[in-house]
């Protein structure tokens, strides 16, 4: 047995903290009822196997988990400022990254809203927040912001709701040349061209 508290409080000690909830857990335990098992997912667990083990059974479960992980990091990373309610996430994270993308959202005009800035309105630490949003997006917290930056400025395009250059500004960049070369790299076109094929 594990000291000071058992591996169902720790699992929900790291659930329940914002800086751990997006770790994979596996508990390996002696305990092996069906009451058991069940407790210990309830707690939050990823995956539950009882001893004896078999180490190549341990190896591919990690391996899947981790698999798992990888492939909600790209989708989140492809959907995160178009729909972020479809992907499936924990509560705490789903909620951590709604709030990242209110505070980046009520920023996105102030060419000076920095990663510091975000770590702060989020309540932890910069690099906290770099770990975090590369766990569950598989972007550093500066691309997250740059990448809901531009969509917000493909979106502003696609309605016609200004010149190229008013809408760099309008989304935080404080060069129409700058912005251009970072929408060109995110979207794959040019502003000028992304306007045209959205008329």
């Amino acid at each position: 047995m594990m000291p000071e508290m058992d591996g169902y409080r720790f699992c929900e000690a790291i659930r329940s903290d914002l800086r751990t909830s997006h770790i994979p857990v596996i508990l390996l335990t002696a305990k092996a009822s069906v009451d058991n098992r069940i407790s210990g997912l309830a707690t939050g667990a990823d995956d539950y196997i009882a001893k004896p083990f078999n180490v190549q059974e341990l190896l591919v479960r990690i391996g899947n988990l981790l698999e798992q992980r990888r492939r909600l990091r790209e989708r989140y990373a492809r959907q995160i400022t178009l729909q972020p309610e479809g992907i499936t996430v924990t509560s705490m994270d789903e909620q951590f990254l709604n709030r990242v993308r209110e505070v980046v959202e009520a920023n996105l005009g102030d060419e000076h809203f920095s990663v510091e800035d975000l770590a702060r309105e989020a309540g932890m630490s910069r690099v906290q927040l770099h770990r975090k949003l590369k766990a569950l997006t598989d972007q550093p917290a500066s691309q997250f912001i740059l990448s809901m930056r531009i969509q917000r400025a493909a979106d502003l395009i696609g309605q016609g709701a200004g010149t190229i250059a008013e809408i760099a500004y309008q989304t935080g960049f404080n060069t129409p040349n700058y912005f251009a070369k970072c929408f060109r790299k995110l979207m794959g076109c040019s502003p000028s061209e992304y306007k045209t094929r959205q008329q």
